[in-house]
């Protein structure tokens, strides 16, 4: 069931996700050679204290931490650890909080220090396909036509995306209806509509978009170990276009 959010909502959806927005660029200024991935998610659990918000993945599915940190190869759901960065790596960082009982959420993914040439192009393609993706989000739009510009953009630059993931609706919850893909054929699906709240998020793959999860049940990394990138908004379908709620 997809629930249509009034302009009220849609007003306590934004303020949870400026929070959400707002430590992601904490975080993100933190990011430097030698910092552990365990320190970022430390640091967003004191920013939560400090804005009176609640993680919004801590304990979610058992999941024990507040922070995803997926580094290089690592697509999604990366557990932070005494792991430091290093010079080259690229970090995705996917985090939510819990505000006024509404759910944000968004992700984005950073380069450690000076990286190489495929993967600033690997993040830069990544994050453009996330705004053509917004920019399919309107009233009367196929669900898939945000797919499929995912899809095409990624492609269209001899990357990859990945199939085993997906964006999702979101309110009360952290997941609700629809599923979002990040691929398939235009004009399918759902016809969207006002007051309708999604979480958008392509990840794209340098390499296969296969995927394994390791043993501890949550890193998924791509199966050719090749480097993965994750952007992600938080979108509301308003009769004025879309908007995004998760931008300071």
């Amino acid at each position: 069931m997809i629930f249509l959010k009034s302009p009220w909502e849609i007003e306590k959806m934004r303020r949870s996700n400026a929070i959400v927005a707002e430590i992601l660029e904490a975080l993100r200024e933190a990011i430097k050679p030698g910092i552990t991935t365990l320190e970022l998610n430390e640091l967003s659990e004191e920013l939560c204290l400090k804005k009176k918000v609640r993680p919004a993945f801590k304990g979610y599915m058992g999941y024990p931490f507040s922070l995803c940190v997926s580094i290089n190869e690592v697509v999604v759901h990366g557990l932070p650890s005494q792991r430091r960065l290093k010079e080259g790596d690229i970090v995705s960082l996917d985090f939510g909080v819990i505000c006024d009982g509404y759910y944000g959420d968004a992700a984005i993914t950073v380069p450690v220090g000076r990286v190489s040439k495929m993967a600033k192009k690997l993040i830069s393609v990544t994050e453009e396909a996330l705004y053509k993706a917004i920019e399919q989000a309107r009233p009367k739009r196929h669900l898939s036509d945000i797919s499929f510009a995912i899809q095409r953009h990624a492609e269209a630059h001899g990357f990859s995306v990945i199939r085993q993931f997906v964006g999702h609706g979101i309110g009360r919850s952290l997941h609700e209806d629809p599923q979002v893909p990040n691929f398939g054929p235009p004009g399918r699906g759902v016809r969207l509509k006002p007051g309708m709240v999604i979480a958008i998020e392509p990840m794209v793959a340098e390499g296969t978009y296969e995927v394994e999860i390791l043993e501890d049940g949550w890193t998924a990394v791509t199966k050719d170990r090749k480097l993965a990138a994750h952007f992600e908004h938080t979108v509301a379908i308003t009769e004025d276009g879309p908007q995004i709620l998760s931008r300071v």
